[in-house]
């Protein structure tokens, strides 16, 4: 007896979606009935859940926070620079003429290949290698911001505030990471060394998957918790809350400032050595 040709996803969502929904809503009460029916699995079912979601994001909740962008200045010398692409590890950066507010363009870190390839930095000039930097609101919501970053194929935004300063800066992995969760490349490791980084504004950058236990071998800290085995988990159960972007708690000495967080996970910290209050009063004098 020959077999028939299994459905695809589509027409076994079609055949859910009879009669077609009225709403975003009904769309969700659908495809949870369908992950309920097994004919979608627990990952795909929660990437269409985010994928619709994101139409009610707006960029402010997910931008890096102005203070925590990693720039570069114009007037610095190209060592500086590949030295500082070198410690961020970032692909895209802005560059500033008179502060944050004067943001000139973007510098591709690929880019520098060229004045390396050549004789070693001579001739050496900055604003040639820019790209134009895209500047949008803070109230600009996901979903347009990512059609607008596959038709432009820009990477990377600036985020600007009612006054129109600089509020901060966006790029198309933290658009897609409210989507797919957090998107890690060939060169993002477990390893204690790659976990924990000497940030380049001070103090470290921390993965929160690293383990209590190589956090606390690192920090020279006893942090313990039954619940959680990640120093990310832990913040977790301190904060009351999933944390979001720019939360800031201290505990034992130190200073946890979220780096990066979306809706269902924390990913990234920047944690600081707390002086004690003695020694900070005693260097005023």
């Amino acid at each position: 007896m020959e077999r028939l040709p299994r459905p695809s996803l589509i027409e076994r969502l079609t055949a859910l979606l009879a009669p077609e929904p009225d709403s975003r809503e009904d769309v969700l009460a659908v495809l949870q009935a369908a992950g309920t029916r097994n004919v979608l699995d627990a990952d795909v079912l929660a990437i269409l859940e985010a994928a619709l979601n994101i139409a009610d994001i707006e960029v402010a909740d997910v931008m890096v926070p102005r203070a925590q962008m990693d720039c570069i200045d114009i007037a610095d010398c190209i060592e500086d620079i590949a030295a500082f692409v070198v410690d961020t590890g970032h692909s895209r950066f802005p560059v500033l003429g008179e502060g944050k507010d004067d943001v000139l363009g973007i510098l591709l870190a690929k880019d520098l290949l060229r004045p390396f390839a050549g004789d070693a930095g001579h001739g050496f000039d900055l604003r040639s290698m820019l790209r134009p930097a895209v500047f949008i609101p803070e109230s600009k919501r996901l979903n347009v911001l990512l059609r607008e970053f596959r038709v432009s194929h820009n990477h990377l935004a600036i985020v600007i505030d009612e006054y129109g300063g600089v509020a901060g800066l966006v790029t198309i992995e933290d658009v897609l990471e409210q989507i797919v969760g957090d998107i890690e490349d060939e060169y993002d490791h477990d390893e204690i060394s790659d976990n924990i980084r000497l940030a380049p504004s001070g103090g470290y950058r921390v993965k929160a998957a690293t383990a209590l236990e190589d956090f606390n071998q690192a920090f020279a800290t006893s942090f313990a918790d039954e619940e959680y085995e990640t120093i990310g988990g832990m913040l977790m159960r301190h904060f009351g809350r999933l944390p979001r972007r720019g939360d800031v708690l201290a505990i034992d000495g130190l200073r946890f400032q979220v780096l990066h967080a979306d809706s269902r996970r924390l990913h990234s910290l920047l944690v600081e050595v707390v002086p004690p209050a003695g020694a900070q009063a005693s260097d005023t004098h």
